[in-house]
């Protein structure tokens, strides 16, 4: 008998075995059954329904395997296959994940870690539709009427047009004169942007250079590429000839030409001035979603400057013109969420009472969720990863569905202790309306409210996969598992801290809510900046610290990686591997890349064949001419160290650093980078691994060890226990004291009591949230902080170190 028929027979069973239970009833846990996702090894496990779980686990254990790629996918994939084929074909294709059986799914809601799309036109209030809430309202009660909801919008343009039109009337057709307009609220000058962008004509080329001597210095435009082709062939300027030297009419052909259509060695392409072309592929992103080289050039570059026509408010004059009790929409949108609410609350206007009633809760949600130190103007793209978590999560807030699963990754993230609590509550009150609820945790404070544990383990990678442990919160901590023994570790205040070699000065920061902040952030030493969600710390260390010469700064953005990126590629580890294997075989070194010269020619170097079948899901099956190792067979006798290319990249970071650091294979540029990977807690991944198969904080980690490589002084961390287990923390704590005990100076932003603890010196800021915040409440070291207790964060730190 299969799996799943004996699995189905004991559910039918359990509802006639008890009379007095309808079998409806029966249906009460979600039942996993052979998966075998990523490096899960033939998990079984079975969750209740409607109650907390909370799934914990060193980073890469298979926690996110388990919940993500295999629960809340198959639930996704399932309701995605409910609808038409048609509809289907326009939605993303989703394989089944790789598990035997999955029974008692419900509709799966995924609140993860994502940073919320990098637009420039996409801000706090457009995505969470209260800007759409507050359009309609305005639109209605606002004085003077100026139009219909679109007006106050910044999105869409004033236009008007009028012509004839042919129409068929009784049979003739008949031309008639027709006209129209659309009142839109778009500011014209900065097309609803904000900000208006200038261009430093030097930074995009050099005047004393031809085009073919080289002089385009923008990133991706040499001469070499398909840019500089049709650059080069489009006939309207000598390429020969120095830009000075260039007429009026062909310079501006080449800064300003409008879409052209030109052929260029007998191919059909569209021809376009390189500042329209720049705004289109660099600037309609957001600054903090480009890569660093494009995000340098664009600082360098391009000035950007607030829009003088709108004051940085995207709307017309006019939108702005209208005012409900003296407040315009932008107004209203640039206040804090906390005030706007109390604004909202005191309009009394039956005409638009259910509206009224929406925004009030629409905007309460904000504030119960700890975010109502936020503005509605406020661009999504600067959120933090937690900060877009949670306004994710208010979509879901006040939602009349019941039996949803809500699939959360590490929701404390980017929370002070103080707001812990808070979350706390909101998980607890989705599941007391009848989800399922389940979390991805590190934190003692989340898992502690659990009403189920499941504990994946009992290392990482491919020492992972397996369930060490389930049941409550109470055996856990009785359990001898690496969770178990360590839930209750509470770090020591250091009994003695370094002394400082110097100060940062800063001086009157006032950026987002900082009030004017004067403060010497000591050098040579550990630094953490403490202090609640929106308290300004950021805004202090990004505003008056991290443009300096000498500081590296490493922030929470994402690793976009593709299906051919890995370990190896990102770190830049496989450029000496590479050259190593050339050198030793006296061949080229492009042979060692699977994305050039040495790819199997069948699979293009993916170790895999992608079968596209429309709106079902892709099959891709494994290349049967490398098998899988995305290589030519004659690239694969080349050797060194007795190892081929495949089989490096096959090994893990631990053992690649055992690998380089001695004997024939001896190659120091690749060991110095290895040794960094295994530093920050990296030394089970493979060096071969798509980056794509990595969890968040495996990515942040790997972005950990490449920024630790740069050359700097002062080095800025932004809340590096993300997606850390407890147990990783002691790794990372003894990872800083080496960077400072190596004359290095840190700062650290950070949450985490243990990393406060160990500090040398605590800058606490606050006291509150947004306009409630941007002060300095505290400096002094982690023992005069829980003396005083006179802040929030001494209160929680002393009561963590049981003080």
């Amino acid at each position: 008998m299969s799996q799943a028929t004996s699995s189905a027979s004991r559910s039918t069973k359990r509802g006639t075995d008890d009379p007095g239970v309808h079998p409806a009833d029966t249906h009460d846990r979600i039942r996993v059954h052979g998966a075998r996702e990523n490096n899960l090894k033939d998990v079984d496990v079975e969750l209740p329904k409607r109650r907390l779980t909370v799934f914990t686990g060193v980073s890469g254990s298979g926690k996110s395997s388990l919940v993500f790629s295999t629960i809340a996918a198959e639930s996704q994939r399932l309701i995605n296959e409910t609808y038409s084929t048609f509809v289907q074909g326009f939605m993303p294709a989703m394989a089944r994940p790789d598990v035997d059986v999955l029974e008692g799914l419900t509709t799966a809601i995924i609140v993860d870690q994502e940073r919320m799309g990098a637009n420039v036109r996409s801000t706090v209030g457009t995505a969470t539709d209260a800007n759409a809430m507050l359009r309609i309202l305005f639109s209605r009660l606002g004085k003077p009427h100026i139009g219909p909801a679109q007006a106050f919008s910044f999105n869409v343009a004033s236009v008007s047009g009028a012509g004839a039109v042919t129409v068929t009337k009784s049979g003739r057709q008949v031309k008639e004169r027709r006209s129209f307009s659309i009142t839109g609220g778009m500011c014209l000058r900065c097309e609803g942007r904000g900000e208006v962008s200038d261009f430093d004509l030097t930074a995009l080329y050099d005047e004393t250079k031809s085009l073919n001597e080289g002089a385009l210095t923008i990133p991706g435009y040499s001469m070499d590429g398909w840019y500089g082709r049709i650059y080069r062939g489009c006939g309207f300027f000598d390429p020969d000839k120095p830009i000075a030297k260039f007429t009026k009419k062909e310079l501006d052909d080449l800064l300003y030409k409008e879409p052209t259509k030109i052929k260029v060695d007998g191919i059909n392409v569209t021809y376009e001035g390189l500042i329209p072309k720049i705004q289109k592929s660099m600037l309609s992103k957001d600054r903090e979603a480009m890569q660093p080289h494009i995000r340098a050039f664009v600082d360098r570059a391009i000035t950007f400057q607030t829009c003088p026509e709108c004051e940085g408010t995207r709307l017309t004059a006019e939108a702005r013109s209208s005012k409900i009790k003296g407040i315009s929409i932008a107004d209203a949108c640039a206040m804090q969420i906390s005030d706007l609410a109390e604004w909202v609350a005191e309009l009394d206007e039956p005409s638009v009472a259910p509206l009224l009633k929406s925004l009030r809760e629409h905007l309460q949600s904000f504030v119960d969720i700890g975010l109502g130190y936020l503005s509605l103007d406020r661009p999504a793209g600067t959120l933090s990863g937690g900060e877009a978590q949670r306004t994710k999560l208010i979509r879901h807030l006040g939602s009349s569905l019941t039996d949803v699963t809500y699939v959360f990754d590490e929701p404390s993230i980017g929370l002070h202790p103080h707001d812990i609590q808070r979350m706390n509550d909101l998980l607890l009150a989705l599941r007391d309306k009848g989800n399922t609820v389940l979390v991805v945790e590190h934190k003692p404070e989340v898992i502690a409210i659990a009403d189920h544990v499941v504990d994946l383990g009992p290392g990482a990678g491919t020492d992972g996969g397996e369930i060490v442990f389930e049941g409550s919160v109470e055996d856990l901590r009785k359990a001898d598992t690496l969770t178990g023994r360590h839930l209750d570790d509470r770090a020591q205040l250091k009994p003695e801290v370094r002394t400082p070699t110097g100060t940062i000065e800063v001086r009157g920061a006032d950026k987002h809510n900082l009030q004017n902040v004067d403060v010497d952030i000591p050098l040579g030493v550990l630094v953490v900046l403490t202090g609640v969600a929106g308290s300004g710390k950021s805004s202090l260390v990004d505003s008056s610290v991290a443009n300096r010469e000498g500081v590296v700064s490493i922030d929470q953005t994402a690793i976009k990686g593709s299906r051919r990126s890995n370990p190896a590629t990102y770190t830049g580890l496989l450029e000496p591997i590479r050259k190593a294997f050339a050198k030793a075989n006296g061949v080229k070194p492009a042979l060692f890349s699977a994305n050039s010269d040495g790819a199997c020619p069948n699979c293009n170097g993916a170790g895999v064949v992608y079968t596209d079948l429309a709106m079902m899901a892709g099959v891709a099956a494994p290349c049967e001419v490398c098998e899988g190792k995305r290589f030519q067979p004659e690239v694969l006798e080349y050797t060194f160290g007795g190892r081929n290319i495949s089989e490096v990249l096959e090994m893990s970071v631990a053992q690649a650093e055992g690998f380089f650091g001695s004997g024939d294979a001896k190659l120091p540029a690749a060991h110095k980078i290895l040794k960094r990977l295994v530093d920050v807690g990296l030394g089970y991944i493979k060096l071969g691994q798509p980056l794509t198969t990595l969890s968040g904080g495996e990515r942040q980690r790997l972005k950990l060890a490449v920024h630790m490589g740069e050359k700097g002084d002062v080095y800025i961390l932004d809340e590096p226990t993300t997606g850390l287990h407890l147990a990783d923390v002691e790794q990372l704590l003894g990872l800083l004291d080496r960077l400072v005990d190596s004359g290095k100076s840190v700062i650290v932003i950070e949450h985490h009591q243990a990393v406060m603890a160990h500090a040398d010196w605590i800058i606490d800021l606050g006291p509150g949230a947004g306009h409630d915040g941007g002060r300095i409440v505290f400096e002094g070291t982690p023992a005069d902080i829980v003396a005083d207790r006179s802040t929030l964060t001494g209160k929680h730190l002393a009561e963590y170190v049981g003080a």
